[in-house]
């Protein structure tokens, strides 16, 4: 999610950029970066749906000692990110306030906006990466030697094709789709991304009827992906960027799919509602210029028995769930049911 003019939001027709810093860490450091305990530092939002991503693979792959984590505010302004939720307005390890000072020592006047999830090398300060699509599947695959035991496979080999033909249809319609219509300046773009978006839950909603996960017995990348947009539908999607043809509580499976993966260690631990609320509606002036936060929904619901183990499935596969969530990566009361 990339920072910018906060009132072009909704003003402008919606276009996802794509990563323009595309290097990637991996074991035998092709591009110069390789993997290593320590040196590189996350940096989120725990309001943006693509930041989740990362933020929950390296919960469940046993990461956080190995790969250390900034949280920026979720209110950015228009000079990006920003670290206001650190002592001093300063992230503790890069020592910057705004995470655009990590891109502009990589690189000044690059196109595509200050985005996360961004990995930033500590000893340099320099942006690696901010490419949102590759990130998490190099931590599940090139990040290997540093998981913790028992770390579940997010993208098993003999099922990769499968994955990556529903993660595709998953980001077009879906990801991408609640985007599309949020930000559409015109009736006709609008209508057809909602078309699209609900149809393509429809088939979802099929898909995962008999089966607890979206590829195999597992779950995988494709489910971090899936999630990562229903968790955000009821408070943000449904009524924000006006995706209302019914709510995810309205919608039998989808809605226990999603509290099924909500409540699995490494899922819900990671989602904090009120960054997620005040972000969407308070950045966004273009679309809600009052900046007034909804108090709802009832998050409840969240917790309630969702069925789905009759399904079968192993959520880890042969591994097992993460632990407790260390104590300074807590969500705050505010931000859970």
């Amino acid at each position: 999610m990339s920072s910018g003019g906060n009132t072009a939001y909704g003003r402008k027709s919606f276009q996802r950029s794509k990563a323009h810093f595309t290097d990637r860490i991996t074991t035998d450091a092709r591009d110069g970066w390789p993997v290593e305990a320590g040196r590189y530092r996350l940096v989120v939002s725990r309001a943006c749906p693509w930041a989740s991503r990362a933020v929950i693979s390296r919960r469940l792959l046993g990461l956080e000692d190995a790969l250390s984590l900034a949280i920026a505010d979720p209110i950015q302004d228009d000079r990006s990110w920003r670290f206001t939720l650190d002592p001093d307005d300063r992230d503790p390890v890069l020592g910057i306030r705004f995470l655009g000072e990590a891109f502009d020592r990589r690189e000044t006047d690059y196109p595509g906006g200050v985005s996360v999830p961004a990995i930033v090398d500590v000893p340099s300060g320099r942006l690696v990466t901010n490419d949102y699509q590759r990130i998490t599947l190099d931590l599940a695959t090139e990040w290997t030697a540093l998981h913790r035991e028992g770390a579940p496979d997010l993208y098993p080999k003999a099922r990769r094709d499968e994955i990556d033909a529903v993660m595709a249809d998953v980001f077009e319609d879906v990801n991408n789709g609640v985007y599309r219509a949020g930000f559409a300046t015109g009736q006709d773009e609008y209508e057809d991304a909602y078309t699209r978006l609900f149809r393509r839950l429809e088939l979802l909603a099929e898909r995962l009827a008999g089966q607890r996960y979206l590829v195999g017995d597992t779950i995988t990348e494709a489910d971090i992906r899936l999630f990562t947009t229903l968790v955000r539908f009821d408070a943000v999607y449904h009524g924000h960027f006006k995706c209302n043809r019914w709510k995810l509580t309205e919608n039998q499976v989808l809605w226990a799919y999603a509290r099924d993966l909500y409540q699995t260690p490494g899922f819900g631990d990671t989602v904090d509602f009120d960054h997620i609320k005040r972000h969407y509606y308070q950045v966004h002036s273009g679309i809600n210029p009052t900046g007034i936060v909804p108090l709802g929904p009832d998050l409840r619901g969240w917790l309630t028995p969702h069925h789905r183990q009759e399904l079968g499935g192993r959520p880890f596969g042969d591994g097992t769930p993460p632990g407790p969530v260390p104590e300074a990566e807590r969500i705050p009361a505010r931000g859970r049911p």
